[in-house]
Order: structure tokens, then sequence, then C-alpha cells
């Protein structure tokens, strides 16, 4: 079976981490043994990069927080993701480009075109075979991480238009490779409406 990557994208306390996790128990127990990773992160290299994006008090332009994103995200396309999908492994990654088209296009304002040649320069070209986007208001996503205590990081700190923009550009994502999935309060009710995209786009990962 050929390596299938799958990213999972959407705004601040949407469930993304929680829903990547689902799948990849879910997968695990039909016997597959996905290969996890997250953005920025998922190396060495690129979980420092995380640390200075998000956890340290840098005064970032726009295009610093972009290349810090890119430099991260070609770092694990080379490390993890392309040796996992050349095995024919499946790949789930908690966030992937998208998130740069939407936050530091849409959110910050770059230029798109600039922003796609950055990505495509990271990549390689590389997409996902699928994107799930988990759709929720941004007051959602909010007051979720407030009930669970989390301390808001660099980006999480950013207004809440930045965040509405971000919020727009998701809703807007389409494509062959983009699911739209409504991010529910009961997280096993959405996991059931994601692995029913995952599964109707690839049918023998469900057997």
């Amino acid at each position: 079976m050929s390596g299938r990557f799958i990213a999972l994208e959407g705004i601040e306390g949407v469930g993304k981490s929680t829903q990547v996790a689902l799948l990849a128990d879910r997968l695990r127990a039909l016997g597959r043994e996905p290969v996890v990773v997250r953005e920025p992160g998922g190396t060495p290299f690129a979980e420092e990069v995380r640390q200075l994006l998000l956890h340290k008090p840098h005064d970032l332009t726009a295009a610093s927080e972009l290349f810090l994103f890119q430099a991260a995200r070609a770092d694990l396309v080379a490390r993890i993701i392309r040796p996992a999908l050349a095995e024919g492994r499946i790949v789930l990654s908690d966030r992937f480009e998208m998130t740069s088209r939407t936050y530091q296009a849409a959110g910050r304002g770059l230029a798109l075109e600039q922003v796609q040649s950055a990505i495509a320069l990271a990549t390689g070209g590389l997409m996902p075979d699928l994107y799930v986007v988990l759709d929720a208001p941004v007051d959602v996503g909010r007051s979720r991480q407030a009930a669970q205590g989390k301390g808001p990081d660099r980006l999480e700190r950013e207004s809440a238009a930045f965040h509405e923009r971000a919020a727009a550009a998701y809703r807007a994502a389409d494509g062959a490779n983009v699911a739209h999935v409504a991010s529910l309060d009961s997280a096993p009710a959405t996991h059931e409406a994601v692995w029913a995209v995952v599964a109707q786009r690839f049918p023998e990962l469900a057997r």
C-alpha cells in the first residue's frame, strides 16, 4: 500500500491535536502504525524553531515568522514525512502548509503568492492527500482553551481580528484534497465525522 499523508487544520481550540490522536488510535486498532507529527516541530531542529515561534518573547516581523515556519517545515518534510511516505506509511500531521496560507497570508497580510512561493521551496511541492479542516467559530475555540486552563502562546495571544481573518480563510479553503468537518462539543462525535471522511477517501485504510 502506498503512503498516505493526512493533515488536520483549523483555528486555535478546534481540537486538532485531540483529533490527530484519536485518528492515530483508530488506525492502530486496525493494525496500522501511523507516523504522527506536528507543525511547527517534529524534528530536533523544528522543535527549537517552535520554541522561537510560540514561546519566546520575540517581536517577529511577518516575514520573519513566515520564514521560521518554512525552515521548520523543510526539515520535517525532508527528515520525517517524505521518508515515511516512501516506505508506504500513513503520516498524520497536526497542521501543514495551509497554516501559512491562513495565518501568514490572510492573518498577517503577506501576499499570498509570496507565501506560496516560500511554501513551495520548503515542501518541494509536497501536499497532503487529504486536509481535514475542523470548523468552529473563533470565540468557541477560545472558550475551549480557557476552559482547559491552557496558557496562550504567542500566536494565540494575537487579536480577535487576526484570528477572524485566519478563520475566514479556513472556511474558504477548498480543493480536491480538502474536506470540512464541524468541530463539535463532543470529541468522539467529531472523531466519527473525521473518520467517515478518511474512510470514504481511503477505503483501504478502513479494512
